[in-house]
């Protein structure tokens, strides 16, 4: 699509690109804790199955609200630098309170301000990669932005180090190790991130955000239908890391170390995914890989509902299962960026991060936690991730092509927002 500057120098893409992702990947890292330190938080608070949905619910639902709010001021200020700092302090002093919770209240609320915390980091940094990375390299940059760093760190390190910290020192310390890093990324924010251009004029301002603009924008085709494609895989995704770790350790038998390596391969596969996926979109382009990749998830539930063995015997299984990590950057910010001009680009991605957050990150955790305990089956939840996958394939199905030189229609230009046809 075409931007309003030139492209950046190749150097400075590459570094942004690579501060962003290790930035998210220690937001991930933060957000992940509490799934994969559940199995010790719950005996001591005392928790349900429904009150551990509702903890992570609460957070998806400020981090839903989060990404759109923040998405749509930084679009109407310019002030992308100066909101990215302030998010990843936020997060640090909010993973710091986690660790001294004393009981559910007090963590759910620790949870909900860490959601108000890190919800605008992604939208922020994918506005950052549309202005400044040129655009036949986009989908990877944004993939690896929001991939790369989020699996490596937040899939792959974090239960390791988290459930080996936990059980040297006990959960409340290993939420400070994963708060720590915060701090030291804001410093490196200020000092490698360029400052972004002036902000439009007031009256070009006005008119990107009228209310007939924004409808074109909620109502545009591929927007919409990955903003459903958001709700229902943000869904597998929350649901998977807030029942999973506790569903190998409690119902298949693992050893927590065990369960944490099991967990950690997600991390693998969603690493290789973050290079892997979005590079082979760019070639032969997005909507096959959307269509396709979806059903690999139906993987990792019937294994572990069918299967028994080692942790060897699930590892490929998870491995692959989850290469559906590696779309979630082209339907939350690839394929809108792609769809729309580019004064858009914060607002389409915090809509399509922020429905995904609100109605899947929120609902499906407590309804999968409800699942079980009404159910008395935790195989409820298993059966729920594999409905949410072949829905999101078949959805998938309904996109259009927006990759740059497999798209049938021209580039949306920067003067002018042309919706496609309202789904």
């Amino acid at each position: 699509m075409a931007t309003t500057t030139a492209p950046a120098p190749v150097a400075y893409q590459i570094v942004l690109t690579a501060l962003l992702s290790l930035n998210f990947g220690f937001v991930l890292f933060d957000r992940n804790a509490s799934s994969f330190l559940m199995p010790f938080i719950q005996p001591d608070l005392r928790m349900s199955n429904t009150q551990v949905g509702v903890l992570s619910s609460a957070l998806s639902l400020t981090w839903a609200i989060a990404a759109f709010g923040v998405g749509v001021l930084s679009d109407r200020t310019g002030s992308r630098k100066r909101l990215l700092i302030l998010a990843t302090l936020a997060f640090s002093v909010c993973s710091f309170s986690s660790g001294i919770a004393s009981s559910f209240a007090v963590l759910l609320g620790t949870r909900l301000l860490m959601g108000i915390a890190e919800g605008g980091i992604m939208p922020l940094s994918q506005s950052l990669i549309a202005a400044d990375v040129d655009a036949r390299h986009r989908g990877l940059a944004m993939g690896v932005a929001q991939g790369f760093g989020s699996s490596f760190m937040g899939s792959f390190v974090a239960p390791v180090v988290l459930v080996g910290f936990a059980q040297a020192f006990g959960w409340r310390h290993a939420f400070f190790i994963a708060g720590a890093p915060g701090l030291i990324l804001a410093l490196l924010l200020a000092w490698l991130v360029r400052a972004p251009p002036p902000p439009v004029e007031a009256a070009a301002r006005a008119r990107t955000f009228s209310a007939e603009s924004l409808r074109a924008v909620l109502t545009d085709r591929n927007v919409a239908l990955c903003a459903v494609l958001s709700v229902l895989l943000v869904s597998y995704l929350v649901v998977t890391w807030a029942f999973m770790p506790t569903y190998l350790i409690n119902t298949k038998g693992m050893s927590p170390t065990a369960g944490s390596w099991l967990m950690a391969s997600l991390g693998i596969s969603a690493t290789v995914g973050a290079f892997v996926t979005p590079a082979i979109s760019d070639k032969v382009g997005r909507r096959p890989v959307m269509i396709l990749i979806p059903f690999l998830g139906l993987m990792i539930p019937f294994s572990v509902m069918y299967m028994t063995g080692t942790t060897w015997t699930f590892m490929p299984f998870f491995f692959f299962g989850w290469a559906l990590n590696g779309i979630f950057p082209m339907f939350m910010a690839t394929i809108p960026s792609e769809t729309l001009p580019a004064r858009y680009v914060a607002t389409a991605t915090g809509i399509t991060m922020g429905l995904g957050e609100v109605i899947g990150g929120v609902l499906s955790p407590t309804i999968a936690g409800w699942a079980n305990d009404h159910f008395h089956t935790p195989n409820a939840t298993m059966w729920i991730l594999a409905g949410l996958a072949v829905a999101a394939g078949l959805l998938g199905m309904g996109l259009d092509e927006t990759a740059p030189g497999k798209r049938r229609t021209p580039a949306p230009d920067a003067a002018e927002l042309q919706p496609s046809p309202a789904v």
